[in-house]
């Protein structure tokens, strides 16, 4: 079950940042991202200034803030540019890492049972959220020695959980908290 999801993570981030295409990635449906306006300049990543750290924001999202038993979370990031003109980053499944925690414990990570990461680049439009690829997170405990085992499912009846998204070296500002019932 859980290299199937796996799985099913890695076709959907091929499908969003499709690598290789020289284009930016597609912003999936329902997102509050917008294209860029016009006479902003290019969205190609290889014609964008390479977007400043300092001045990119990345925030965790969740599609919810509950979850009634068998419903499970959608975990994504949203970013942003402050800068004064469009910039790329790296932002493909090869720098980004979801991480689960309740309390001070690590309950699960995107990076444990990752298999083929792929390098992608997306262009930044200023002041205009960019939504990254959502992953449906099964409710399990992960660990790099669980990825071919049945996992452990984690307490819920109201318990309270945080996501925290890393993009390369950006962390997000925050740290989004859900509850599982």
């Amino acid at each position: 079950m859980a290299l199937g999801l796996v799985a099913v993570v890695i076709i959907i981030i091929l499908i969003v940042v499709k690598p290789g295409s020289g284009t930016p990635t597609p912003t999936p449906k329902g997102s509050n991202s917008a294209s860029a306006p016009a006479g902003t300049g290019s969205t190609n990543p290889a014609d964008a200034v390479a977007c400043d750290p300092k001045k990119v924001t990345v925030e965790a999202t969740t599609d919810a803030t509950s979850y009634d038993a068998g419903v499970n979370p959608v975990l994504s990031f949203t970013l942003k540019s402050l800068m004064t003109e469009p910039c790329s980053i790296a932002a493909g499944s090869d720098v980004q890492e979801y991480k689960v925690t309740s309390g001070d414990e690590l309950i699960w990570t995107s990076k444990d049972c990752q298999t083929d990461p792929v390098a992608a680049t997306t262009v930044l439009i200023p002041g205009v959220p960019k939504a990254g690829p959502p992953l449906t997170w099964d409710r399990t405990r992960s660990a790099t020695d669980t990825c071919n085992t049945d996992r452990e499912q984690v307490i819920a009846g109201g318990a309270s959980y945080h996501l925290t998204v890393v993009l390369g070296d950006l962390t997000s500002a925050n740290d989004r908290q859900f509850l599982l019932y």
